[in-house]
């Protein structure tokens, strides 16, 4: 029997919007723990989603069936695909006119249908947040299976359900149809209660933000970006400072999200300070101890290695393709080789000799001082001096003469 109008009553209005991602599970976790604080008698979802990652769909209805506050999902335009199945989760569902729910087929990152595996453990998750509620489950399995035919309902064979706040309220998927939130207080007996509304806090904007599937990668690029260019530029400059920006985003909405704790951020940290240093300590072993670290920081900021693996590899190419452009198109160097790599060569137009080279030699001659093998050693102008014969063998005491002069090689031949 519902309770009589009552204004010590509080009601705790918690809004889904937008994308379901890991940053809105954490935010519906913190939002049912405050009302909890707040002794709310209900909780008030506020739908209006086109669905997200299925990950967060799992922990928001994990969190909704813990909840000892009954909870109302009130449909706001529209609840599709995961915001389907976090409706379901729901005790009762009330739907402004005109609102949709459904279209819940699970799909992977190339927009395709999922894996068998991952299909059928969706499948199971909508028959059974159907089942719960005493809900006819071949609607919840029709917005998910396309092979389910209800053609009464615009679903046949290949398409999937989303019915309309009629329509959901024919099938005894909607308790009713409320025109805003005042209008669904009062048929919840709760017109006069006291409303708590939760809102989202910047940081978990943040986090909402960094977390959603689109943005992962579009960040990463721009840090791999702003690092590469920063690496053909003079000094520290806007490019680093938008590189390393995006990557300190990244691991922020992750650890506000509850995916990355503290050790990730040492970790990613300690892995830059060893790729650093590998450019000053020959070996390769930093380096490559460096880069691996790197890469392990980001695998453990996310519960999705394969959807992260996909972003790196994203990021990556564009980090390749930028190097490419700066050396092929633009002639640039990276700047810190310049300071690592000598440059100036020591050729004689530079000024540098490797030895002095004795041309005034030429012509002179001596006697040799030791048996030449070709080589020994021979006394010119009372200078002894070391040289090589031609090839063929000169005896101690013999006249010799200097022919040629290659700079350290002086080249003797036999006076007959």
């Amino acid at each position: 029997m519902p309770a009589a109008d009552n204004a010590s009553e509080k009601v705790a209005v918690i809004p889904i919007e937008e994308t379901v991602e890991k940053g809105l599970s954490q935010f519906i976790k913190r939002s049912f723990k405050e009302a909890r604080a707040e002794n709310a008698d209900h909780i008030i979802l506020d739908i209006n989603t086109p669905g997200g990652a299925v990950d967060a769909a799992l922990e928001i209805a994990d969190t909704i069936r813990a909840s000892d506050i009954p909870v109302t999902a009130f449909i706001d335009k529209r609840a599709l695909s995961a915001g389907a199945y976090i409706a379901l989760n729901a005790d009762q569902i009330y739907m402004v006119p005109g609102a949709k729910m459904g279209s819940a087929a699970i799909i992977d990152l190339e927009g395709n249908t999922a894996d068998k595996k991952a299909e059928s453990l969706w499948l199971a998750e909508m028959k059974e947040s159907a089942e719960q509620n005493n809900r006819d489950s071949k609607y919840a399995l029709a917005m998910a299976d396309p092979d389910v035919d209800l053609p009464e309902y615009g679903a046949g064979k290949g398409d999937l359900l989303t019915l309309t706040a009629e329509q959901a309220v024919e099938v005894n998927y909607a308790e009713g149809i409320s025109e805003n939130l005042d209008s669904l207080l009062n048929a919840l007996h709760l017109g006069s209660a006291e409303v708590i509304g939760m809102e989202v806090s910047f940081a978990e904007k943040v986090a909402r933000f960094v977390t959603n599937p689109i943005v992962i990668p579009i960040l990463l690029s721009i840090g791999s970006l702003g690092l590469i260019v920063e690496l053909y530029s003079p000094g520290f400059g806007l490019p680093g400072f938008m590189g390393l920006s995006s990557l300190f985003l990244f691991f922020y909405g992750h650890y506000i999200a509850g995916l990355a704790g503290l050790e990730t951020v040492i970790l990613f940290i300690v892995g830059l300070i060893l790729v650093a240093a590998e450019f000053f300590v020959p070996g390769g072993i930093i380096g490559f101890i460096g880069f691996g670290a790197i890469l392990l920081s980001f695998f453990i900021a996310t519960d999705d290695i394969a959807y992260m693996a996909f972003s790196l590899v994203v990021a990556l190419l564009v980090a390749v393709t930028a190097a490419i452009i700066f050396v092929k198109v633009f002639g640039k160097r990276m700047n810190i080789f310049k300071k690592l790599i000598l440059r100036d060569s020591t050729n004689t137009e530079s000024g540098y000799v490797s030895n002095r080279n004795r041309l005034e030699l030429i012509g002179k001659t001596g006697i040799a001082l030791t048996s030449m093998r070709p080589s020994g050693t021979a006394l010119i102008d009372d200078e002894r001096i070391d040289v090589v014969t031609e090839g063929m063998y000169i005896a101690k005491d013999q006249k010799i003469k200097i022919v040629k002069v290659e700079g350290s090689r002086v080249v003797v031949r036999e006076i007959l």
